[in-house]
C-alpha cells in the first residue's frame, strides 16, 4: 500500500497508541484525522504533529457515530484506513463494582458498540473508493486471557476479537483487509495517569506500524501477544472457524 495516498481515520487518537500510530502515518505521507472526546487534548495533539486533523467526537454515543460518519463522508471521502482504537478501561472487581449502569454502559459502547457501528457506517465508503483498504480493530491480550481487574474491558475485547474474525470473512472478496491489533500492556493513560507499567509506547508503535499495512498480515501483536495461536481441543481456532464457514453460508460484501 502506498501510504502517501492513504486517508486514515483513528478513533481515540489524542494520546497513547492512537496518537503514536497517527504520527507514523503522517511521517509516511498519509492524510490523518483523529477523534476523541477531549477537545483540549486534540488541540495539543494537533500542535504536536504538523498536518494532523482533529474532530471532537464521543464514539460511545450512537448519534455522534452517525455525525462522525457524515463528517468523514464530507471531509475525507477517499477514506481507506479506519483504526478503531478508542478505549476506556474500568479497573474494578465484579464483586465491588457499585457504579451506575450508565457508567458501565459507556465502557461497553466505547469498546464494542462503537467499532461495530462505525464499521457498518464507513465500510460502504471505503469500498466505493476501489482501492486497497484496511480496517484495524484494536483488541487486547485481555481478549484471549481475561484480566480479572478489568472484567468488562476484557469481555468487550473478546467480543471484538470474535467480531473481527467474522468481519474478515465478510470482506474477504473485496479490496478491504481486516487486521486485529493486539497490544499487551503498553505505557499509556489507559491504566491511569502516570502509569509506568507495560511496554514503552514508541517501541510498541515502531514495531507494529509496518506490519499493519503489510499484505497477508491479519493479526499484529507485540511481546506476549505476538504470534498468538489460540487452540481448542488441539486444533487452531482459526482453522476451526474456516472449516465451519461453509456449513453456515451468509451474504458477504
Amino acid at each position: 500500500m502506498d501510504l502517501k495516498q492513504a486517508n486514515v481515520l483513528i478513533t481515540g487518537g489524542s494520546e497513547g497508541i492512537g496518537l503514536g500510530l497517527a504520527s507514523r502515518f503522517l511521517a509516511a505521507g498519509s492524510n490523518v484525522i483523529i477523534t476523541g472526546r477531549n477537545a483540549e487534548k486534540l488541540e495539543k495533539a494537533a500542535q504536536k504533529l504538523s498536518g494532523l486533523r482533529t474532530y471532537t467526537n464521543d464514539i460511545s454515543n450512537a448519534e455522534q457515530r452517525e455525525v462522525l460518519a457524515k463528517y468523514i463522508r464530507g471531509n475525507m471521502p477517499e477514506l481507506n484506513i479506519l483504526i478503531n482504537n478508542a478505549g476506556i478501561q474500568r479497573r474494578v472487581s465484579l464483586a465491588s463494582d457499585k457504579a451506575s449502569w450508565q457508567e458501565r454502559q459507556v465502557e461497553i459502547d466505547t469498546l464494542l458498540s462503537g467499532p461495530v457501528h462505525l464499521n457498518d457506517l464507513l465500510i460502504p465508503l471505503i469500498l466505493s473508493n476501489n482501492k486497497q483498504g484496511i480496517i484495524i480493530n484494536v483488541t487486547s491480550g485481555g481478549a484471549y486471557i481475561p484480566q480479572v481487574f478489568a472484567p468488562v474491558y476484557s469481555a468487550c475485547k473478546a467480543a471484538l476479537h470474535s467480531y473481527t474474525m467474522t468481519l474478515r470473512h465478510a470482506l474477504a472478496n473485496t479490496n478491504c483487509r481486516v487486521v486485529e491489533l493486539i497490544p499487551p500492556a503498553v505505557q499509556t493513560s489507559l491504566a491511569g495517569q502516570g502509569s509506568t507499567h507495560g511496554a514503552p509506547l514508541d517501541e510498541f508503535c515502531d514495531e507494529v506500524f509496518p506490519m499493519l499495512t503489510k499484505n497477508g498480515i491479519t493479526e499484529v501483536g507485540f511481546g506476549a501477544t505476538k504470534a498468538l495461536i489460540p487452540e481448542l481441543s488441539g486444533q487452531k481456532v482459526e482453522d476451526i472457524f474456516k472449516n465451519s464457514v461453509p456449513r453456515f453460508p451468509v451474504e458477504t460484501y
